[in-house]
Parts: structure tokens; sequence; C-alpha cells
């Protein structure tokens, strides 16, 4: 199965949680936003939400600065 993370198509197995994805992908650190398909998804529902074939994840690192 393949998805999109940040434009890059990414392959992964079948009935994947979010949590797990991004785990695989090095990807879960503090301050950071997710979204699929354009639509945010709470940090909370990462482990319920079961990836799908060909959906768009969009990471956003937050940084501090001026």
């Amino acid at each position: 199965m393949n998805v999109f993370i940040n434009h890059i198509a990414v392959e992964c197995d079948p009935d994947i949680s979010l949590f797990t994805l991004l785990s695989q992908q090095d990807l879960i650190k503090p301050g950071i936003a997710v979204a699929i398909n354009n639509k945010v998804v709470k940090r909370d529902c990462w482990e319920s939400t079961i990836i799908t074939d060909g959906i768009k994840i969009t990471v956003i690192h937050a940084v501090c600065g001026g």
C-alpha cells in the first residue's frame, strides 16, 4: 500500500495505524501536528486512525523563534 507523507511516496502495510506509521518513519517528536487529506488529526486519535491506500499525510513541526 502506498501513502504520501509531505508529498513523498511511502510504502506501508495495510491496516496500519497512523501512530505506527509515524513511528516507523521516525516522525514522532514533540511539537508536531498531523493532517490527513488536509484535516488535522488529534494526537489522541493517532492510534485509532487506520491508514488507507493513497492518502496524503502532512506532518508539520512547530519551531520557536522570531
